[in-house]
């Protein structure tokens, strides 16, 4: 019997050849001088130390400061738990490859940080989903907010954000466990991401190509659109405030909100939300770093850091309440 060039792929798969890569090599930044790769390295380094103190003062300052304790600064100090697992996924692996230059990672490691890195994302999206509604609530339907945003219903939609975001991503535990890696095992990328994983398996990717890009363009534009019919609302509040200072104010916070939007969804719809293959893998390197390193960095100053209630807490709480360490907005 005659048999085709991909059942012969097959057999010589099967007869030891599927577990010949036990381990990959990530080759983001290899064309990089060494001396260059250790100043990005400083840089990379700074700006995770500042992602990681900033959002873990957001969440100690909404713990220890009863004005913080209300539904938009729940929903942000989760935000900001998020954004500290979510860009540890990635960055710490980069900075350890930029500076040391061991740049190997295992199978199950890599589809491990693969996992993470897609859970934590989709529940971000479920995350901005339910802070662009609260204030929908809070300033379209200002009388009603205190009895809407309960405490049990704030935890109700942070808990069901995790779980779908986590439910939701385990597609891609099954899309991997259906992919087998005979070499090589090069990815050239920092991290773990799909499209290289789907470029260096043995298997058909035919459908895996056709079939990712559509999952995650239904998380990634559902939630954007949401978001939108949720903004267009509040556009449409803010414009009938009767103070222009209000107005002012409002679109003033809006404009940073949607900054910080701009940066995670265009990042998200140029690397996933249409044909993997279609994209360069210089240019979803470059993009990645926008939604793994710069979003997270920016989230504190964003969200809170701007805000004269944190600033005020964070004064108070280092011991200065008399002495501003922001300037006054």
């Amino acid at each position: 019997m005659l048999l085709s060039q991909q059942d012969v792929l097959k057999l010589g798969m099967g007869a030891g050849n599927e577990t010949a890569v036990a381990e990959f090599t990530l080759e983001g930044f290899s064309g990089l001088d060494q001396r260059l790769q250790l100043f990005l390295s400083l840089i990379l380094l700074l700006m995770y130390l500042t992602t990681l103190t900033g959002n873990t003062m957001i969440i100690f300052l909404m713990c220890v400061d009863h004005r913080l304790q209300t539904p938009m600064y729940f929903f942000i100090s989760n935000l900001a738990f998020l954004e500290i697992w979510f860009t540890s996924s990635t960055t710490i692996k980069l900075l350890v490859i930029l500076s040391s230059g061991r740049r190997t990672i295992s199978l199950k490691s890599c589809f491990a940080q693969s996992y993470f890195y897609v859970a934590l994302g989709f529940t971000e999206f479920a995350l901005l989903v339910v802070m662009s509604f609260d204030r929908y609530v809070a300033i379209c339907q200002p009388l009603h907010y205190a009895a809407i945003m309960k405490q049990q219903l704030c935890t109700h939609l942070v808990v069901a954000a995790w779980v779908l975001g986590f439910t939701l991503s385990s597609y891609h535990l099954v899309l991997f466990s259906k992919l087998t890696f005979c070499g090589p095992n090069k990815i050239q990328h920092f991290f773990c991401d799909s499209s290289p994983l789907f470029k260096m398996s043995c298997s058909d990717t035919t459908l895996l190509w056709k079939a990712d890009p559509i999952f995650i363009s239904f998380v990634v534009l559902g939630s954007l659109c949401l978001i939108m019919v949720s903004s267009m609302c509040i556009f449409h509040c803010i414009l009938h405030m009767p103070s222009a200072s209000g107005r002012r104010k409002a679109f003033a916070t809006c404009s940073s909100h949607l900054t910080a939007l701009a940066i995670v969804y265009g990042s998200c719809i140029v690397l996933y939300a249409r044909p993997s293959e279609g994209v360069s893998l210089e240019t979803n390197t470059i993009v990645a770093l926008l939604n793994t390193v710069l979003y997270p960095f920016l989230n504190p100053f964003i969200y809170s850091l701007r805000n004269k209630t944190v600033k005020l807490a964070l004064e108070e709480a280092l011991g200065r309440p008399k002495v501003w360490l922001f300037p006054r907005s």
